[in-house]
């Protein structure tokens, strides 16, 4: 839909549909109105998840494209501590279950209005033959470039899109998607983007956001929700890390170092359960009977032809694995005791870890445009680390010859 209509019709398609579900979940008074409305809610959230990554990194400088994502889910995380803060306030008021899911209307409202005042895609902009908006927006992006410089990035814009749109006029939407398994550049960008997204979640640390209300509540703690803040804000306090180190870090490196320690706060956190529950057969509270009636990165991988299948698809894989986390956790403790469950979501961390190993090329510094030539002969690991290799060798002469221009103006002074 967003390389048809655009990226920011699309958000703000979400924004309405997202205002309406919570509207919906405020003063429904029935179990099927709230499901239906959740369901509503579900599709506007689907819409945005995969759109505005894929928004913000067609509008952010490749320098700071990284960060920008990553802003993205600061602000997730941020808003899962003030979401848990204020179901913590609403927790004992009568009827404060309706205010915890009607304020939801408020952040969509805003980016709403926000998205009156914001651009579109550039790349969108010059498939769609507007030339004159696109060079406006990149002088937006890109404040501190020459005008040389801009004309350049846009040069490069329309040959890139210019390719993209003969591979679309000549193919099918079908013949474009299954060109995803077909094609192997497609085929290896599918793969990193989906199989990352398929370990963030198979890693099972939302099982923690989804339940810890549940879990702090069956340890013995009086106001479970508010003590969910721990993990909420744990969680929004690392963003901020990544947020300040991806584009100077990198992308794979931060994977490659990360993933160990959720390997081992998972394994901890399943020989903690087995001490904790070594008097009660392995339930949290002796006596308690899981309840088994509720288990029934990445747009810049992707060239312009097929960025919004390959998107649509990692995304869908994402929350085709939280789904499956979610539907699956309760029976799992059940079946295997919490200690099994979390010692076996770390099992799945180590094998995402090993998959950041031998698969994650490193993106950052490349434009959307080098980062799909990288998958041409494998992964890329490899070829992109030559890449940035070969711009950073670039840049450091061109900031020499500046150096020593500016050196001989002032000799000539």
């Amino acid at each position: 839909m967003s390389d048809w209509t655009g990226r920011r019709p699309v958000l703000g398609i979400a924004d309405i549909i997202f205002i309406g579900g919570a509207l919906g979940q405020a003063v429904c008074h029935t179990v099927w109105s709230m499901i239906g409305c959740r369901f509503l809610i579900g599709i506007g959230v689907g819409l945005a998840s995969c759109v505005a990554p894929l928004y913000i990194q067609e509008l952010s400088p490749t320098h700071m494209r990284g960060r920008m994502v990553v802003l993205n889910v600061v602000m997730i995380t941020f808003g899962q501590v003030v979401a848990y803060g204020i179901d913590a306030g609403f927790a004992n008021v009568s009827g404060g279950w309706r205010w915890m899911v009607g304020l939801g209307t408020v952040p969509a409202g805003i980016q709403l209005m926000c998205l009156t005042f914001l651009p579109e895609s550039p790349r969108i902009l010059i498939r769609k033959g507007n030339i004159e908006a696109a060079h406006r927006v990149l002088e937006r992006v890109y404040s501190q470039a020459t005008a040389e410089q801009i004309d350049l990035q846009l040069q490069v814009l329309r040959a890139s899109v210019q390719q993209s749109i003969d591979i679309a006029n000549s193919t099918t939407f079908f013949e474009r998607s299954n060109s995803m398994i077909t094609v192997p550049v497609n085929r290896r960008a599918l793969i990193i983007g989906c199989g990352m997204q398929a370990f963030q979640q198979l890693c099972g640390f939302n099982t923690l956001m989804y339940y810890s209300a549940s879990l702090f509540q069956e340890i013995g703690f009086n106001q479970p929700t508010a003590v969910g803040l721990i993990i909420s804000g744990t969680n929004f306090v690392f963003t901020l890390f990544a947020l300040k180190y991806i584009d100077i870090v990198g992308r794979r490196r931060i994977m490659v170092f990360s993933a160990p320690g959720m390997v081992f706060g998972l394994a901890l956190a399943s020989i903690a359960f087995h001490y904790m529950t070594l008097h009660t057969g392995g339930e949290l509270v002796n006596g308690v009977s899981y309840s088994r009636s509720w288990s029934a990165i990445q747009g810049e991988l992707f060239g312009l032809e097929v960025r919004g299948i390959g998107t649509s698809l990692s995304t869908a894989t994402n929350w085709a694995g939280n789904l499956l986390i979610a539907s699956t956790y309760l029976s799992l403790m059940a079946k295997i005791t919490p200690a099994g469950a979390f010692g076996f979501y770390a099992g799945l961390c180590l094998l995402g870890w090993l998959f950041c190993v031998f698969c994650f090329p490193e993106t950052a510094g490349l434009s959307l445009e080098e980062v799909q030539s990288i998958f041409r002969d494998g992964f890329g690991i490899r070829e992109s680390q030559r890449m940035r290799n070969q711009k950073r060798e670039m840049k450091l002469q061109q900031d020499i010859k500046v150096g020593r221009g500016i050196h001989d103006g002032h000799a000539g002074v």
